[in-house]
C-alpha cells in the first residue's frame, strides 16, 4: 500500500466497521503489529444516565469497564495479523484522549476515520477527526467513507 513505514501508529476504534478498516490501514502504515496501537475512548462514569441501574447501583466502575473493554477489543483483534498490537483503553474525550496518548507516547501517525457526519449530526456531536487534526502534534491520516 505505501513505501512509508511508520514506528508508532495510533487509531482510535469504536468498533465499527469504519475504524476496523482504519485499523487494516494502520497496520498497513506500520508494517507490522508491534507498531501499532488501537485505543477505545469511553465516556467518563459521570457523563452517563443517573438513571441507568449500574449507575446508580454503583455496580459499575472504570475498572470493570475497562476489563470489559480490553476482553471486546482483543476478541475483534484476534486475527494472527494482529498479534502483538498493543491497545489501550481511556476515559474522557475521544479527540483529548487520542492527542493526548499520541503525544506521551510520541506517535509517528494517527489513523481514523471520518465517519461523514454531515449537517445537524456533525454540528451537534462535533467532529473527532477534525478535532484530532487540530490537536494533534503528529500527522493525521483522515480516511474517508
Amino acid at each position: 500500500m505505501t513505501a512509508l513505514k511508520y514506528n508508532s501508529v495510533l487509531v482510535p476504534s469504536d468498533f465499527s466497521d469504519q475504524a476496523h478498516d482504519a485499523v487494516d490501514t494502520g497496520l498497513a502504515m506500520a508494517g507490522e503489529a508491534s507498531r501499532l496501537t488501537v485505543i477505545h475512548v469511553a465516556p467518563p462514569l459521570n457523563t452517563l444516565s443517573v438513571g441507568d441501574p449500574a449507575v446508580a447501583w454503583q455496580t459499575v466502575s472504570d475498572e470493570t469497564r475497562s476489563e470489559h473493554l480490553y476482553h471486546e477489543i482483543n476478541r475483534v483483534f484476534r486475527d494472527d495479523k494482529y498479534k502483538g498490537l498493543k491497545t489501550f483503553v481511556a476515559f474522557g474525550n475521544p479527540a483529548d484522549e487520542i492527542t493526548r496518548y499520541a503525544e506521551k507516547n510520541n506517535v509517528d501517525l494517527i489513523v481514523l476515520p471520518s465517519h461523514g457526519r454531515t449537517g445537524l449530526a456533525r454540528l451537534m456531536i462535533g467532529s473527532v477527526a477534525e478535532r484530532v487534526v487540530r490537536l494533534a502534534h503528529c500527522p493525521v491520516l483522515v480516511l474517508r467513507q
